[in-house]
């Protein structure tokens, strides 16, 4: 890095109003985005329900380990192939002090289905809830759903009251813009309280001093810092102005763990980073192909798909840390068939034939919506597709914006040709199969199928793994559907990702394959 990059970095840092004053037991987090909400069924993304997460706490949740463990629910049991029963927990109250009965389960449930909830598709099953008492409800499913448990882990539970009086019960709708109190504020029973909130700037936490359970760590605040930049980001970790960055850029692993001050955490990320296309329309809305939709072609869906060289991708812009993959889900989902894991080859030659026989020999225009601040090297993968489609004769108006206002562009499929990654938080293939390549409805089937991809089969196969609980039949069912999705092209997947963080020396933490970051397991040496 150059004299005068650095110095810039340092401006930027100084300019954010960080400070490198040690503060015990506080941790200082420096991201590329942010949370962009503090309402939990706003935005079915990662960052946001792992930030959201801390303050407000499902039925059933996840340790470090990622096995299901009670959390408002102290234990849950299917007492029929449609019902389950969950036994609630006592004594939890709120952080205003009022206390969590069967009451608020009800209400959230409704609120995750309701109009503007990025939710529907973790509840899509759940036909009915009913209240036994106080602390004893039962879901009723439309078909039986063994996985129940598991979808309900990012189904947070928030206090019927206070989103009453905060004139908050429906969610924030990111499609429409629509904020409400619950965008600003935060009221839930988890293991942090929200302080303050400055979005786009700081978010600050302090531990709950009233909560139900143990805190395993010893952090008693938390600040949380969007830096988008990735040199500002890297300064302000090794300055010891931010304790924890979150992604570490590729090309600074190396520098990192060699400066004496910090280290690199990475692993694997069960998330896989794809290509998505408008299928649906009869025109597509940013295109220079006026009167028909080029996707509907499968040949032209190949030759996209034949023309990206996912080798120089791996190589010059992940530096290494994706796996290639040639499915929509990857290693450690249940459900992930290697044998089934091969991409089509890079053939560009192929390509220009598949075109040319599409009737496209000459190409034509594309706008492509890409993140610049949400996944690993997200504008930059998105800049070598382009460079890659252009030798095809595409040419590609790449919009690379920040996931502010990318997702609600993309959610309410004002796109023609977009990325996306996924990370099924059922850890589950059926959770891929039914949020992303089900045909879009309206009750949450096919809530992020954005491309409105659609095969009648796959969703007749989808329904029955939902219900299947004998595993050989299940697999081979979750197989066939992911064969039927590869032959039809109906997705043009990437890679996944590896997780890369930063970390101070004096931070013990726990790094999580679904790139969660849950403040209770963190401590301050």
């Amino acid at each position: 890095m150059t004299f005068k990059k650095t110095l810039a970095a340092t401006l930027v840092v100084s300019a954010l109003g960080l400070t490198s004053a040690v503060q015990a037991q506080t941790i200082r987090i420096g991201n590329q985005g942010d949370a962009l909400s503090m309402d939990p069924h706003s935005l079915n993304e990662t960052t946001l329900l792992s930030v959201t997460g801390n303050v407000y706490e499902p039925l059933v949740g996840r340790d470090s380990g990622l096995k299901l463990t009670p959390r408002l629910a102290t234990s849950w049991t299917q007492t029929s192939p449609t019902v389950w029963e969950f036994k609630l927990r006592k004594g939890v109250t709120f952080h205003d002090g009022k206390p969590f009965t069967a009451d608020d389960v009800l209400f959230s449930i409704a609120r995750a289905q309701g109009e503007g909830s990025d939710q529907k598709a973790a509840t899509s099953s759940i036909a009915e809830v009913r209240k036994k008492d106080d602390f004893t409800i039962e879901i009723v499913t439309k078909a039986p759903d063994p996985l129940l448990p598991d979808a309900l882990a990012t189904v947070y539970v928030m206090s019927q009251a206070w989103c009453e009086e905060n004139k908050a019960t429906l969610p924030v709708d990111r499609r429409k813009g629509i904020e409400n109190a619950a965008s600003f504020k935060a009221n839930g029973t988890g293991p942090f309280r929200l302080r303050s909130r400055q979005p786009g700037v700081k978010t600050t936490f302090v531990r709950n001093g009233n909560y139900w359970g143990k805190i395993e760590g010893n952090v008693v605040n938390v600040e949380y810092t969007p830096i988008s930049n990735d040199a500002t980001r890297v300064a302000a970790l090794l300055s010891g102005q931010v304790d924890v960055v979150e992604p570490v850029p590729l090309q600074d692993v190396a520098r990192i763990n060699g400066s004496g001050k910090a280290k690199v955490q990475q692993g694997p990320e069960l998330r896989t980073i794809f290509l998505g296309m408008d299928q649906q329309r009869d025109e597509l809305l940013y295109s220079s192909v006026k009167g028909k939709n080029p996707f509907k072609d499968k040949r032209v869906r190949q030759a996209f798909y034949q023309s990206i060289d996912i080798k120089g991708i791996q190589r010059a812009v992940m530096r290494g840390a994706s796996k290639p993959t040639g499915l929509m889900v990857g290693e450690g989902v249940n459900g992930f068939d290697a044998s089934l894991n091969k991409r089509l080859p890079y053939d560009v030659e192929a390509a220009k034939k598949l075109m040319a026989d599409a009737g496209y020999a000459d190409g034509f225009e594309i706008s492509m919506n890409c993140p610049n601040d949400r996944y690993v090297n997200d504008g930059g993968i998105c800049q070598a597709v382009a460079a890659n489609l252009a030798k095809i004769n595409v040419k590609v108006n790449l919009q690379a914006e920040p996931k502010a206002t990318y997702f609600p562009k993309v959610l309410k499929r004002d796109t023609s040709f977009f990325m996306l990654g996924w990370t099924p938080s059922t850890y589950d293939a059926h959770n891929v199969l039914m949020a992303n390549i089900h045909c879009v409805e309206e009750k949450g089937a096919g809530q992020f199928n954005l491309g409105a991809y659609c095969n009648p089969k796959i969703d007749e196969l989808t329904a029955k793994i939902q219900s299947e609980t004998d595993k050989s039949k299940r697999d081979a069912m979750i197989r066939e559907a992911f064969k039927m999705h590869s032959d039809d092209i109906g997705h043009l997947p990437l890679h996944q990702q590896a997780l890369a963080w930063g970390v101070a020396n004096k931070v013990k933490l726990t790094q999580q394959a679904d790139n969660m970051m849950p403040f209770r397991y963190m401590s301050v040496k």
